[in-house]
């Protein structure tokens, strides 16, 4: 990528984690810690990476985006806002009555969202269906899912990982948000998935180990899935929980809170002061 196309990016997962903690503060409810640790991933994926159109979301060539960990919906809803799916006004509605932006992703209510999610583990197995289908069916799209480290603990993440390697899903990639924490506390406390490098490539992916805040790394990362063949790829992205926001960063207590009026001023100051030096970069 280009230092400008770095920027714009940068600029892109900014405006993300703005637009989760004004949805959330208007929800009273949410979970903006593991959501605002996405930013940067979706902001590549939405608008570098997949072949997606805003005016034709149901383009059945269209890449895939299954987001596994449902409950972190303002961070989608936030990108695809961002992409022009829908105003960015419509962040004021989440979780409201009769919006379209429910608290998990509603793929037959809310434009571009590709599978209905909130159930962990259950979007791995979801996003492997469709990218057998594009195979069976000779369609070139591509298929991702984000997954928690958390709700790795899921049985169903492996059934499903087993099955996106014996069927040779090269057209899957998974991307795994690991940034350590999960609702009852650390994951390594709960009940530690890793070492997920070692345990995904057991299960016959591909692996990739990346910071999930480094675009250049996440460039890299996702160039790199492309040109797998014969095997799924899991790209292990460390993140930190409640990234961006001062008194969210690495706290379990913002998992699935929203901030009151105070708390929500300080945490879009930080996020416009920050956005306003990228934009002076």
């Amino acid at each position: 990528m280009t230092e400008q196309e770095m920027k714009d990016l940068r600029l892109r997962a900014a405006k993300i984690r703005l637009g989760i903690i004004r949805g959330v503060f208007a929800a009273k409810s949410g979970h903006p810690g593991g959501s605002l640790g996405t930013a940067e991933l979706l902001a590549y994926l939405y608008f570098r990476e997949m072949n997606i159109d805003p005016l034709n979301p149901k383009d059945p060539n269209r890449d895939r985006f299954v987001l596994s960990k449902g409950h972190c919906a303002p961070a989608l809803y936030a990108a695809l806002a961002e992409r022009g799916y829908f105003a960015e006004s419509e962040m004021d509605s989440l979780r409201h009555i009769d919006s379209f932006l429910q608290g998990h992703p509603d793929m037959k209510g809310t434009p571009g969202v590709d599978m209905s999610t909130g159930s962990l583990g259950q979007g791995v197995s979801a996003a492997c269906g469709m990218a057998l289908a594009g195979k069976l069916d000779g369609k070139d799209y591509r298929v991702y899912a984000l997954l928690g480290d958390g709700e790795s603990e899921e049985g169903e993440v492996w059934e499903a990982a087993m099955f996106a390697a014996h069927k040779n899903l090269d057209n899957f990639t998974l991307i795994i948000d690991v940034n350590g924490l999960q609702i009852d506390g650390f994951t390594k406390d709960v009940c530690g998935p890793e070492p997920l490098d070692s345990k995904m490539a057991a299960f016959g992916f591909h692996v990739i180990e990346i910071d999930g805040h480094d675009l250049g790394e996440i460039d890299a990362a996702f160039k790199e899935a492309r040109a797998v063949k014969g095997k799924p790829t899991a790209i292990i992205a460390r993140t930190t929980k409640g990234r961006g926001v001062s008194f969210m960063e690495n706290q379990a207590g913002w998992h699935g809170k929203a901030p009151n009026a105070e708390e929500f001023e300080i945490a879009m100051q930080e996020l416009n002061k920050a956005l306003e030096n990228l934009e002076v970069q």
